[in-house]
């Protein structure tokens, strides 16, 4: 018997309840209207951007990589933090060339959101256009991926298939590039 596990998953060690400090989580205490006070669970993280990358011919930019929430291997839109000070525009044209070796033709946010109802951080969808393979990926210590291309139809259906962790991003990318359309 073979071993089937990708190269790219993680074995997972150990689980405790307290963060290990990538996230913070706060605790608000609101006045309701009603004058009730409620506490509140508040996730605070970094400005983070997500790229709809397409290149030259057409075809999707993508990068598989583990995800610890989900505990396993996804096909995700490139992406990460945006810098202190960073445009967010220049942040997802440095994440796309680190992650995959792809250089954008042209780049424009076309979607910000928080993460939650819960949450402070802002993330940013950001369509890339006309991408050209200059170099390799340059990773940092903690990423592991795998850049991947999918003709456009199936790109698209990647995208609409949820099996990633930036959906919203993804699916703000396609409108943006004219690839759904309203029906009804």
């Amino acid at each position: 018997m073979t071993d089937e596990r990708d190269p790219l998953e993680w074995t997972l060690k150990s689980e405790r309840p307290e963060p290990a400090g990538y996230l913070k989580v706060r605790c608000r205490t609101y006045t309701q209207p009603s004058g009730k006070d409620s506490d509140w669970d508040i996730l605070e993280g970094p400005r983070t951007v997500a790229v709809v990358a397409f290149t030259e011919d057409g075809q999707g930019i993508l990068v598989r990589q583990f995800r610890p929430g989900p505990a396993k291997v996804l096909a995700e839109l490139p992406g990460g933090i945006v810098g202190p000070g960073e445009d967010v525009v220049d942040a997802a044209v440095r994440e796309l060339l680190e992650e995959t070796g792809y250089q954008a033709g042209t780049a424009e946010v076309v979607m910000q959101t928080f993460l939650a109802m819960y949450a402070t951080h802002v993330r940013h969808a950001v369509l890339a256009r006309d991408c050209r393979k200059v170099a390799e990926p340059t990773l940092d210590a903690e990423e592991f991926v795998e850049p991947v291309t999918l003709p456009q139809e199936e790109y698209v259906a990647h995208l609409l298939g949820g099996q990633y962790t930036d959906a919203d991003m993804g699916l703000a990318g396609l409108v943006a590039a004219g690839l759904l359309k309203q029906t009804g």
